[in-house]
Order: C-alpha cells, then structure tokens, then sequence
C-alpha cells in the first residue's frame, strides 16, 4: 500500500520522525545498530506515527513533543515484526531479507529486545505518567496476542470471537492508543482522545482484516511475499474461518492445511487458496471490516470538526477501498 496521499499536510513533520527512528537505534553495539537500521530502511505504512501526529492537531500540537510518542510507537511495532518474522520463519518483508534471513534467529530476537528498549528510552523524555501507563500495558496485550497467535497455528476449530481477540491485541490497540497518545501528549481534551481511541480500535481491527485479504487475494507484487503465506506458518485467519463454515469446502479444506502443516508448510498452498477465495469467506471478512469502519466514522462525529477530522474519515473511508 502506498502512502496516503492525504499525509502530504504531515510531510515536514513526518520527515523529523522518519530522521529520528533511524537516530534512535543508534548505540553502543554496531551489530544490533547495523540490524536495526536494515529493518528501518525495509519501509513501511509509518501509519502509528501518522495516527500520532493527526491526535496532536487536537490539542496543543508541538512536533518535538509528540516525536517522542511518534517514534517509540513505531519502534514498538517494528520490533514485533521482527520477532514476527523469526516466528513465522519468514525470510522477506516487504520484498526484502528480514534480519533473521540476513544474520540468524538469535540476532533477530536481540535485535527486537534492542529496539523495544530504544523505544521505552525515548519516551522517559515524556513527564505524563499515564502515556507510560498506557503503553506498558499496550506491549503486555500485544505479548498476549504473539502467543495466541502461536498457540492457534493451524487450529481450526477456533471461532471467530478468538480471531478478532487476537487481531486487536496484535494490531488495533496499537494504532488505538498512537491517536490517543497523540491526543494527551498535545494535552487535548480527554473525551477527544477517548473519540480518537474508538476510532483508532476500530480502523485497526478492518486494517488487519483487510491485511488478511491482501495475503489471500493480492498478487506477490502488492504484498512484498507469496500469497498464501499466512496458510504456510499455519495462521489460521477470519477468511479461512468462514470457508471453513461452508460445508461445501470445509472436507477439502481440511485435507489441505493438514497436507501444509505436514509439509511444515514448504509446498505449494495456491489450491488452499483457491478453495478460500472462491468461498464466501472474502465478501463475509469484506463485510465486517466494513462494520469497523463504519464504527470507526461514528467515533469521529464527536470530534471537533478541523482539517484533521476530515482526513481521518479519508483514511477510513481509504482502508476500505485497499485492491487485490
């Protein structure tokens, strides 16, 4: 996905974040500086970042205030691809080498821990406790998601409640508390930075739904890997969920993630997605992503009405429209 070109109003502030992540894994160990940066350079939404800045138009915007929620938030979420990608055994991201392919699965785990603890420094700079309240406790859920998500490889008998359970915990809380972090560090109103969380939940739970669309109808071009890929590591997602409730495919279906978990997930997976693609998986997922954003509007009709809150509905309103 290319960057919204609504972020164009953000681009000076945005390039200040982008300058201080890669200042921020700069340190003693040149190894783990070194991993660090590669991972940085791979690219990425910077949509956490964003999320921040737009909260801060809220209240008292200051870019050398909020880069020090900015840029820990993004280095939160990069950390955790990293040990993502030693858990999924994955060797690209975004069409290049992760760092466990480049160096080795010891080095990737360093490198994650390194660049968790760069961002909790970073945020000492900040003198609101309740900004550091609300992102201990955001990592201890996202923690809980990683090994829900580990535990869940290749269960198919779990529902759709535990899916969304996992997906907010992996995914939406983050992006809910980067705009209402944005909001508090810019000492804006408390009930603006409630609105700002809600929108923020529920952008983040139609994103990862979406997400998990792209892996399965994108083309390797879009998504920087094979489609497919989520099937191989044995992540059982909302799509395949709903083809497994058609009792027309689930028999078949079944056969074939048990021939990939026995493969280790080292064979061709294009029938498993066949059978996903062609069931009412896609349009019923299309359908509850369309339910988040909608919510995700609703939280915005509370807020001010300035620039920001116009392009947050054109970010919302964007996520629905991703192709594959």
């Amino acid at each position: 996905m290319k960057r919204f070109d609504i972020f164009g109003t953000l681009k000076k502030d945005m390039d200040v974040i982008e300058k201080e992540l890669y200042l921020s894994v700069e340190g003693d160990s040149p190894e783990l500086t070194e991993t660090s940066l590669h991972l940085l350079r791979a690219g990425g939404k910077r949509l956490r970042p964003v999320f921040v800045l737009m909260g801060g138009k809220f209240g008292n915007y200051d870019i050398d205030k909020l880069k020090y929620v900015a840029v820990p938030l993004e280095l939160i979420h990069s950390a955790s691809l990293v040990h993502d990608d030693v858990i999924d055994d994955a060797d690209t991201r975004r069409g290049k080498p992760t760092v466990k392919a480049k160096w080795d699965n010891r080095i990737a785990m360093y490198t994650g821990d390194y660049i968790y603890g760069q961002a909790l420094e970073l945020t000492t700079r900040l003198k609101q406790p309740e900004i550091h309240q609300i992102l201990a406790k955001a990592m201890v859920e996202m923690s809980i998601g990683e090994m829900e998500q580990i535990r869940d490889f290749f269960n198919t008998d779990q529902n759709v409640r535990r899916y969304l359970l996992r997906i907010r915990r992996k995914t939406s809380l983050l992006i809910a508390i980067s705009c209402q972090l944005g909001a508090l560090a810019a000492d804006a109103d408390r009930k603006v930075a409630s609105s700002l969380y809600r929108f923020g939940y529920n952008v983040g739970m139609a994103f990862q739904i979406q997400d998990d669309l792209l892996d399965l109808c994108g083309t390797e071009k879009q998504i920087g890997k094979p489609p497919g890929s989520d099937m191989r590591q044995g992540n059982i997602t909302l799509p395949v969920i709903f083809a497994l409730e058609d009792s027309k495919r689930k028999e078949q279906l079944l056969q074939e993630l048990d021939r990939i978990r026995a493969l280790n997930g080292q064979c061709d997976v294009s029938e498993a997605v066949r059978l996903v693609t062609s069931s009412e998986g896609v349009p019923r997922s299309e359908a509850l992503a369309d339910r988040y954003i909608h919510k995700a509007l609703a939280a915005l009709d509370t807020l001010p009405d300035i620039k920001t809150k116009k392009q947050l509905r054109d970010i919302a309103n964007f996520i629905t429209k991703r192709s594959y």
